[in-house]
């Protein structure tokens, strides 16, 4: 059990206690940890400062992603168990501890640690503080789940919009940064910024409040929920929920969702030079693209708060079926126009990427319809290993068909009308499994106390 202060049973709140409250201690967190999507700022300091390649400079980021997804998985009961300010109060020493290991090896040259601080360690905070406000936020807003989980999670997509100025200026400031940076410089931005986090997020752990068991919304009643013939006012346990056929379904949804949006994102630079490199002088180009890439980060975090919300009134399967249909038009049209026409494309791009953050941030609601709120955040941390899976198969298909194109002296889009194809069929295989979605069968809802009581009475 969590010491009394991180108690569950601590942090119930009082009858005057605004709900509203409640979204800002999540945000808290999701903006901190959301500095993960900021990393390739430190690229090319560490690149250029210990002499290592790309690919090993990259190693924490990767590292921390697959680890968001083990940690959501493996703690994700835990979390539901002891609460939410025990889930932040470990996410904010994880992730914070993180930075400081990482500090600790680029004052002694010793890269490793920053692999196994950031991205081990760190990534553990990552996966539990992803996950930490999801089942409060939901108990919290029965009546508008999408649009409470869509402003949290709206903060991972937003974290680096605050971390990226950050870091960049932490590492002019200590010399961290140019074609030969002080690599005590950039040890002392790693230790800055862990600080700073470790304030930021002790304002999430010491705010959050859970309802009381018999707390509803003044005037609301459940029977008039708008989500759809999805919602169920059973409870699944996670144990049992990943014995359903939804789950796995969903998973698969989630997953060929992200695989399709972080394509784009983690080559977003390269693409748009690609595509539009005889559009002008290189210089001109090269800063477009730069712009193109915080353009692509607005609407993955934008599109996280504003479709979730919609999906309160539309329904979470008809959500999907926007993100996942229309994303396949999108790309169908990009592959088919090029780059003849930007403002198609950027359109394109623009939508395809808020589908992809809508995707994570419509999915705990989805999960609550079908499972109901019991462990939700558990279920939740189970379905982000498909979020870990996506991590890894995006890029590689993009990469590694666009590398292959590269040496076969392929030039423009044309390096990636393979992979944009094979992104299409995902996201048909995706909305096909959200199609197949049903209501829970109630062999693995958990027996109510009304049921048990017959059950006695029968005995």
């Amino acid at each position: 059990m969590p010491a009394g202060f991180l108690q569950r049973e601590r942090i119930v709140a009082p009858p005057t206690w605004s709900r509203w409250l409640v979204p800002p201690a999540a945000l808290s967190i999701h903006l901190a940890i959301g500095q993960a999507y900021a990393w390739s700022v430190f690229k090319p300091p560490l690149e250029n400062g210990l002499g290592i390649s790309g690919v090993e400079s990259a190693l924490p980021f990767t590292l921390g992603i697959i680890m968001l997804g083990v940690s959501a998985a493996l703690f994700g009961t835990k979390v539901d168990a002891n609460g939410p300010r025990w889930a932040m109060v470990v996410s904010s020493a994880c992730f914070v501890a993180g930075f400081l290991i990482s500090a600790l090896g680029l004052y002694f040259s010793q890269y490793w640690l920053v692999v196994v601080g950031y991205g081990f360690v760190g990534g553990i905070g990552l996966g539990i503080g992803y996950i930490s406000p999801v089942s409060t936020l939901i108990k919290w807003f029965p009546d508008r789940p999408g649009l409470a989980t869509g402003i949290a999670i709206m903060g991972f997509g937003g974290g680096a919009l605050i971390a990226s100025p950050l870091s960049s200026q932490l590492l002019s400031a200590f010399g961290g940064s140019g074609p030969d940076p002080d690599v005590h410089g950039i040890a002392s931005t790693f230790l800055t910024m862990g600080l700073i986090y470790a304030v930021f997020m002790s304002v999430g752990w010491l705010l959050i409040r859970v309802p009381a068991d018999d707390w509803k919304p003044l005037g609301w009643d459940s029977s008039q929920a708008r989500q759809g013939t999805l919602i169920t006012r059973a409870n699944v346990s996670a144990r049992n929920a990943i014995k359903t056929p939804q789950f796995w379904l969903l998973w698969v949804v989630l997953c060929f969702n992200v695989t399709a949006g972080i394509g784009i994102l983690e080559r977003a630079n390269p693409i748009f030079i690609d595509f539009f490199s005889d559009a002008g002088p290189a210089a001109t180009i090269a800063a477009a693209a730069v712009g193109f890439v915080s353009i692509l980060s607005l609407a993955n975090s934008l599109g996280r708060i504003l479709w979730s919300s919609l999906s309160d009134y539309l329904g979470r399967k008809n959500m999907y079926r926007i993100y996942l249909g229309v994303g396949a038009l999108l790309y169908l049209t990009v592959t088919l126009m090029t780059n003849s026409n930007r403002a198609v494309f950027l359109i394109c791009a623009i939508l395809i990427l808020s589908f992809y953050g809508a995707g994570f941030a419509t999915a705990p609601a989805y999960l609550r319809d079908l499972f109901g709120t019991y462990q939700v955040g558990a279920i939740h941390g189970r379905l982000l290993t498909a979020w870990s899976t996506a991590g890894v198969l995006g890029p590689l298909i993009v990469n590694a068909i666009a590398d292959a194109q590269v040496e076969a002296g392929v030039q423009g889009p044309g390096r990636y009308t393979t992979a944009f194809m094979i992104m299409i069929g995902l996201l048909v295989i995706g909305f096909i499994c959200n199609e197949l979605i049903k209501p829970v069968n109630e062999k693995f809802h958990e027996p109510t106390l009304e049921s048990t009581s017959k059950a006695g009475a029968q005995a």
